[in-house]
């Protein structure tokens, strides 16, 4: 190292694609501009260095490419200054902003600028946007990319609010064509709507009942369409939150017939299993369902081996009054779980468990959803990066309590759960952007466009 550094990091564990190595590590302005053998590095000039002990680890900031922040319209449920703030606490240095449940809705031009402005000088961490697309849109799709939208959402089935429509199977492909001419992704909530029609509708407090609603073959037939439509499109397709470990087959061999498909997953299907969701449980509502132990543990196989790509939060938060905790009914309970804040303390409690590491698990959440949605200087700790790092113990355990969590609304099925694992700093451009909740700190992100950083 040369010198002239404004932060110098001495970690004798720094996460990389290969394993754990101890590395020193400037940072100039910002991005990271040296690396250097922890034992061969000395640090001359630096403005400030920083040791992390030997029971800390040095991970890339995290990439959540599937946050619901609600600003405008509903920021009573969720709002940027919360979210983001979270999202720090959790390790999470980037988000990405789903088009709904703000109002309006982030599906033209003009929504774009108030969603943004809304944003402007709030955020703790950076935040990327993505459009929508919904029925009688298609001529917005264009000034949305143009504007710097990270792809498009769509749904298959009715969204949970009325402003955001869901497109049909001509809708769809009409809209796919579009997204594949401007080269960017269509996301998909992916379940069949006339599948979930066909069954029961969820009513009352026995989960069972909410998880007969909406079925494995929901999903599988969504995802079989998409496949399709991709396949005579040539269009990108991202399924979002993926519940059905079913679907993986087909996945994997629309992958090995060129289609372009990647897939996420989130923390709670990952975590918890139907059986042990107790009636009345609406914090664990969530759309499509937490399913069963045995589909829980076909997922963990599918994200080992690769046919599932990333693992984001989907947090949706809302009011608890929406959540109907005091009734108790899974039919009309709001579907979304707050979880920014505590996605890798539960990935990794479960990972460690089932023989994961470290370097996995910021594959998962950091190095892919960045390489996901375009962003070049995100996900990884290398010269060149930005220098968002999270500091994390990975041996040190505790306790969920929802008083230590930012959400506006920190009702979350993680309650009283205890997790492995505790972040204790984080960075963004080499400046820590994380406090304790008595304490705060100023908002320090930036708002991101396709083709930035």
């Amino acid at each position: 190292m040369s010198g002239g550094y404004d932060l110098v990091i001495r970690a004798p564990r720094v996460i990389t694609a290969d394993g754990e190595v101890a590395w020193a590590i400037g940072i100039r302005d910002g991005i990271i501009t040296a690396i250097d053998p922890l034992e061969q590095a000395a640090t001359p000039g630096a403005t400030r260095v920083v040791r992390l002990g030997d029971d800390e680890v040095l991970m890339p900031g995290l990439v959540d490419t599937h946050v619901h922040v609600n600003e405008p319209g509903r920021t009573e449920w969720e709002g940027f200054r919360s979210a983001t703030r979270a999202a720090g606490a959790g390790g999470v240095t980037t988000v990405v902003d789903m088009p709904l449940n703000s109002i309006p809705p982030t599906c033209d031009v003009d929504a774009l600028a108030v969603k943004r402005k809304s944003a402007e000088g709030q955020c703790f961490v950076d935040v990327g946007f993505y459009g929508g697309a919904v029925p009688g849109n298609l001529d917005d799709l264009d000034g949305l990319h143009d504007a710097g939208v990270l792809g498009f959402k769509c749904f298959l089935l009715p969204s949970g609010v009325e402003e955001f429509g869901h497109l049909g199977p001509d809708d769809l492909e009409a809209a796919m064509r579009v997204v594949e001419s401007l080269g960017t992704t269509m996301l998909v909530h992916a379940e069949d709507a006339a599948a979930v029609e066909d069954v029961p509708g969820a009513d009352g407090r026995a989960y069972s009942t909410f998880l007969a609603s909406r079925p494995r073959a929901a999903e599988n037939l969504a995802i079989a369409r998409v496949i399709e439509v991709a396949r005579r499109t040539g269009c990108r397709v991202h399924i979002v939150h993926l519940a059905s470990a079913e679907a993986l087959p087909m996945i994997a061999a629309a992958r090995r017939d060129g289609v372009a498909l990647t897939v996420e997953t989130c923390p709670h299907y990952l975590t918890f299993a139907a059986e042990e969701i107790a009636d009345g449980a609406t914090a664990f509502k969530c759309c499509p369902p937490i399913r069963e132990a045995d589909n829980r543990e076909a997922l963990w196989r599918g994200l080992a081996d690769g046919t599932i790509d990333l693992v984001v939060s989907d947090h949706s938060p809302c009011t608890p009054d929406l959540k109907r905790t005091c009734s108790g009914d899974f039919g009309l309970a709001w579907g979304g779980i707050a979880s920014v804040q505590l996605g890798l303390p539960a990935i990794w409690t479960a990972a460690r468990q089932r023989g994961h590491t470290l370097a996995e698990v910021a594959r998962w959440m950091a190095e892919r959803p960045a390489a996901f949605a375009g962003l070049s200087s995100k996900g990884k700790i290398a010269v060149g990066r930005d220098a968002d790092f999270c500091v994390f113990a990975p041996d040190d355990g505790f306790t969920v309590d929802t008083g230590e969590l930012f959400h506006k609304n920190p009702l979350t099925p993680y309650d009283g759960r205890p997790l492995t694992g505790r972040v204790r700093a984080t960075w963004l451009r080499g400046n820590v952007i994380t406090a304790d909740i008595e304490n705060d700190v100023e908002p320090q992100g930036r708002l991101l466009a396709n083709g930035g950083t």
